[in-house]
């Protein structure tokens, strides 16, 4: 299966890009450990189908030295040992918060109870901006088929640099 479109080689498209990795950089600026910021995308990313920003929120966290053991055991998150309680919710509200329309209640109290025992208000408000955040970066990479597999670390923000 080819790509549908290339977007980044769209003048609209990559004037869109730069706008969205400002608000990306935002995120990255933000004293929610990187860490977190890239497990969050690769759960969400992985719900979503995306196999573009699977390929590169796993090349970028193993670029900034996560585990081997902790990027394959992100989908099973729960039934692991390798993440912490504030991980754990940071990927409870990623979960919920992608599955929007197949939770009737959107997140839940006791998740987002968990976040805030965890994270302070900066945290939090980076942590819901990248939830939202992935989720778009997600549907631009699955509408138009953007395919996993040859990514390099570092080359998004080359490339819109």
């Amino acid at each position: 299966m080819e790509a549908r479109f290339d977007l980044f080689r769209n003048e609209l498209a990559g004037t869109f890009a730069k706008r969205f990795a400002n608000a990306a950089a935002v995120i990255h600026r933000s004293t929610l450990p990187s860490s977190t910021q890239e497990l969050v995308s690769l759960r969400a990313s992985q719900i979503n189908g995306c196999g573009w920003c699977v390929d590169m929120h796993t090349k970028e966290a193993a670029a900034a030295g996560e585990t081997q053991a902790r990027l394959h055991l992100v989908a099973t998150w729960r039934e692991s040992t390798v993440f912490t309680d504030a991980e754990r919710a940071a990927l409870a509200l990623a979960e919920e918060g992608t599955r929007l329309a197949d939770a009737h209640q959107g997140v839940s109290d006791e998740t987002w109870a968990r976040v805030r025992e965890h994270y302070d208000d900066d945290q939090v408000a980076a942590l819901v901006s990248l939830v939202a955040l992935i989720n778009a970066a997600n549907r631009l990479a699955v509408i138009v088929r953007q395919r996993g597999g040859s990514y390099e670390p570092g080359a998004f923000a080359a490339a819109l640099a």
